[in-house]
């Protein structure tokens, strides 16, 4: 993949996120505020004032979730973002963080 296919398929990847939570939030399943700066998209639970960062690793081609949970980094595998470490789906993975964290369930796709 070249640097330029890897910056627009993590730009959209991050809208995609973005919008999910605003959705999420639109819909009253969890009280979320999503801020972006650049490639950092920042998400934070209001009830309990805990985040998830995630962002984009141009130089590695990879996007990484920092949750409670610890730090993940995922390589675009196919047509999906893959865990460089245990294999799990990047979508599955962050819903699966957000619900932990956000104290309702969260199913971004």
């Amino acid at each position: 993949m070249t640097e330029s296919e890897f910056l627009a398929l993590a730009e959209s990847t991050l809208n995609e996120i973005e919008h999910a939570f605003d959705r999420l939030f639109e819909q009253d399943v969890v009280d979320v505020e999503c801020k972006r700066s650049g490639n950092v998209l920042e998400i934070e639970f209001v009830d309990n004032g805990s985040k998830i960062i995630v962002n984009s690793q141009a130089p590695l081609q990879e996007m990484w979730i920092a949750a409670r949970a610890g730090g993940f980094h995922y390589k675009r595998v196919g047509d999906e973002w893959r865990n460089t470490r245990n294999d799990t789906e990047f979508f599955t993975s962050l819903s699966d963080f957000a619900t932990e964290q956000g104290g309702a369930p969260v199913k971004l796709r």
